[in-house]
């Protein structure tokens, strides 16, 4: 089991944090997940608007590339607009989102042209759309498949995240759609507070099903930070469901006057990756920093993950975030980077076809300059980080999603108008 008390190793850095800090003070705003400029489209808009429109960059493949001391094969599968999430059906089939508002499935590594639908009423714009997606434990016998999505409401720019569900016979048609969870999470309409970015960006959001069938969602802070640390808001928490939408009893918060019952951890900025570790159970979550700071946190029932209240990163215009690094009371992460990758998804590795990773986490980075790759993260058998394994750098795309599947090959998801999921197998 990975351990969480990692104090003594964060304080070892400070020092060389605060040099690397001065020196990113003055670069620009990264173009990931991280609030534009000032004037600036949301990211996922300019690549429609202003200039060139957007170009296949990836090539038709397939790659051989090194990873560490080995080598692999990667394959793609394309045809994809900004692929966000992934699932694995039990037929061998993929089902796969994209952003500006469609459920797809590959059969057989190819591609069905139509759609599944119908789906309810989606918001794309920004960076919300169709997020994430992932079947019900027992989708064998329920055919359950669940989805995240930016829902709006009532004004324009008005939105929350919707959980919802559907049945699906592995044909075109969804059936029983409905949502188990809207959350309390409106943002962006008349009358909202000014944040510090778009409030189209920064939604989460990712599920992850336990060992007890309990679903855990993440969500921004939609890029107005104090509305991680209100506990009367979703925004800025990861929430534990039951599959119907409603509330566990055994929620840390239950019954407690003024935070909502659904809420398992706050403090966070925008959790891009969530995922059980298969070998112990254990709960893990990737969370985008603001300029630096970019954090894997192990999620601890009840516990603060300090946004915007403590940070690794510094504010846009250089300043320290709030208390500063860390302070009592908030949860530290177990490994930061520092500057950000833009960091997005999140997995652990148990699987066969690559025995010397097993145990490992992957995650993927979408930051021009010193992201957009998939990132390897090494542990040692007293659960501390000891070393970081870059590959996939050469193909240039920003890295939405990283997964392995039950075939034991690990699948990767560009984040490209021109996208596609890369298959990730053993080379010769």
């Amino acid at each position: 089991m990975l351990t969480h008390s990692h104090s003594k190793f964060l304080a070892g850095v400070w020092l060389a944090a605060l040099v690397v800090f001065a020196a990113l003070a003055s670069m620009p705003a990264p173009s990931a997940q991280q609030a534009p400029g000032a004037g600036a489209p949301p990211p996922a808009q300019a690549a429609r608007g202003r200039g060139p429109g957007p170009t296949d960059t990836l090539g038709a493949g397939p790659w051989d590339l090194a990873a560490g001391r080995g080598r692999i094969h990667v394959t793609a599968i394309k045809g994809l607009d900004r692929p966000w999430g992934i699932a694995f059906v039990p037929d061998g089939s993929l089902l796969v989102t994209e952003r500006p508002g469609r459920l797809r499935v590959i059969r057989n590594g190819v591609l069905d042209p139509t759609p599944l639908g119908p789906l309810p009423e989606i918001l794309a714009g920004g960076l919300g759309g169709m997020l994430d997606v992932a079947l019900h434990p027992n989708f064998a016998a329920n055919r359950l498949v669940y989805f995240t999505y930016s829902k709006a409401g009532e004004g324009a720019g008005n939105a929350t995240t919707a959980v919802g569900r559907a049945r699906w016979d592995g044909g075109s048609t969804l059936t029983d759609v409905k949502d188990v969870l809207v959350a309390d999470a409106w943002h962006g309409g008349p009358g909202s507070p000014r944040g510090i970015g778009p409030a189209s960006g920064s939604y989460g959001s990712r599920l992850a099903w336990d060992a007890n069938g309990l679903l855990y969602v993440t969500l921004g802070e939609r890029n107005y930070p104090p509305s991680a640390q209100d506990p009367g808001t979703h925004l800025g928490k990861i929430l534990r469901i039951r599959d119907d939408g409603t509330v566990p009893p055994d929620n840390p918060f239950v019954g407690k006057a003024g935070y909502k019952p659904e809420i398992w951890t706050l403090g966070h900025r925008n959790p891009l990756g969530l995922y059980v570790n298969p070998i112990d159970g254990t709960l893990w979550s990737t969370e985008e920093g603001p300029q630096g700071g970019d954090e894997l946190n192990r999620i601890e029932k009840g516990k603060n993950y300090g946004w915007p209240e403590v940070s690794l990163g510094r504010n846009y215009d250089g300043t320290v975030v709030g208390k500063g690094f860390t302070a009592p009371g908030y949860e530290e992460p177990v490994v930061y980077w520092v500057p950000a990758i833009a960091i997005s998804g999140l997995s652990f590795y148990n699987g066969d076809k690559f025995p010397q990773w097993k145990g490992n986490v992957f995650v993927g980075a979408m930051r021009g300059n010193t992201g957009q790759h998939v990132q390897r993260v090494q542990f040692n058998p007293q659960g501390l980080p000891t070393g970081r394994e870059i590959f996939l750098g050469e193909l240039k795309q920003r890295i939405r999603e990283v997964k392995p599947g039950p075939d034991g090959f690990l699948y990767a998801l560009t984040d490209e108008t021109f996208g596609a999921v890369l298959k990730i197998e053993p080379g010769k």
